[in-house]
């Protein structure tokens, strides 16, 4: 073979290498961004028990478990175990040691922990108004989807004021019962809502969070039922993707004159920001990050993603649309929050400082700050709505 044809086919084969490695690496990008796409926009089965039992004494009424960033956190906890067969209630931490970390167990709601091995700590605490020891109706909330299941925690006495528990991401209304307290103090009714894809409300057709794009229909359709039981003034209060989808109930709802105020528990402010928290966080590359916000901004994308309409992640930046909000705004985060970051709560309070009221707390994680300081967080709302109200008056 001569030297001219032994070097053109070495060239051939060389450009077929790189051009196969090219495409295998186009492929497991593209394969990735499907992946942590499909991650933000399906509601998980189940989550992970990522904490160990090492001993359980139900004499002493202890629990020891392994260190982590949850397990070590002071305060008290909801603890699900065995797969979420399982649910007690975790005080305060007794000690901890090299054997691990040693807290109050104050109930165990139902499963056999004697026998369990693993859990995860929860915000909610409470399961069910039932244990808040107040008078409570089971309603449902008529959504274009179908009859929504939600509770309503009366007022003490005649109100026209509501409030509306909106729960995050891939948990349920229980999340919501920890605000009870300071709104029925304040002479709120609590409407505890479900919405669609979480396991309560009807689904959507494509079975997808729309990261608050869409859930605000059926929060406006709480609206509309708390105003045909009597509400003129309604408070919004949202955790986490909660947050969000409060935020888009308040700017788009034909209902939202009546709402007074919002409420904001570690909430999803900017879903570009926090995407590509969570993304860094996992050590992704750019190139995946803009990967799965393409596949979650294009009509293509739904043939990977399954969403039945694109997401509009602009319209879901409150901090750019900060001047388009005009009611009073309290935001409760934590600063290292570790899921949703504050830093985009933080730029709306110095966006819109006439407005809102930004309560920073720190260690309290995602939406864990009742857990972790209870006296601090209900002061907080009390004081807000005392403030507002004077301001209204």
């Amino acid at each position: 073979m001569r030297r001219a044809d032994r070097g053109s086919r070495a060239a051939r084969i060389a450009t077929g290498v790189v051009l196969g490695a090219a495409v295998a690496a186009a492929t497991a990008i593209g394969v990735l961004s499907a992946v942590v796409a499909r991650t933000v926009l399906v509601p998980p089965s189940r989550r992970d028990d990522d904490i160990r039992i090492l001993g359980y004494d139900p004499q002493t009424r202890r629990i020891t478990l392994s260190p982590t960033a949850d397990s070590t956190l002071p305060g008290q906890y909801s603890f699900w175990f065995s797969g979420d067969t399982g649910h007690a209630r975790i005080g305060e931490i007794i000690e901890i040691d090299r054997l691990g970390v040693v807290r109050e167990l104050l109930a165990v709601d139902f499963g056999d922990l004697a026998s369990a091995r693993r859990g995860r700590f929860s915000g909610w605490f409470w399961l069910s108004p039932r244990q808040l020891e107040v008078p409570y109706e089971n309603v449902t909330v008529s959504t274009p989807l179908g009859p929504a299941p939600a509770w309503l925690i009366p007022a003490a006495g005649e109100s026209e004021r509501w409030v509306i528990g909106v729960h995050g991401r891939a948990v349920r209304r229980a999340e919501t019962l920890r605000g009870v307290a300071p709104f029925r103090a304040a002479g709120y009714h609590s409407l505890l809502v479900s919405y669609r894809n979480d396991g309560e409300a009807p689904p959507s057709p494509d079975r997808r969070y729309a990261l608050g794009e869409r859930e605000w229909i059926d929060v406006d359709a709480a609206v509309a039922y708390a105003i045909a039981r009597g509400a003129r003034e309604i408070v919004l209060m949202g955790w986490s993707m909660g947050g969000a989808t409060v935020l888009q109930a308040l700017t788009r709802s034909p209902r939202s004159p009546l709402v007074t105020g919002v409420v904001l528990e570690s909430p999803v402010v900017d879903w570009i920001a926090t995407l590509e928290f969570q993304a860094r966080m996992r050590r992704l590359p750019a190139v995946v990050r803009w990967g799965v916000f393409q596949l979650i901004r294009s009509r293509w994308g739904r043939v990977v993603t399954g969403l039945a309409e694109p997401l509009d992640l602009d319209r879901m930046d409150f901090v750019t649309r900060a001047a388009e909000l005009d009611r009073p705004v309290l935001l409760l985060h934590s600063v290292d929050d570790g899921f949703v970051p504050a830093t985009a709560s933080s730029a709306l309070a110095a966006a819109r400082p006439d407005i809102v009221t930004f309560e920073q707390f720190t260690i309290a994680r995602h939406t864990k700050l009742w857990n972790y300081d209870r006296t601090r967080w209900e002061d907080a709302i009390t004081n807000w709505l005392a403030q507002f109200t004077d301001q209204r008056a």
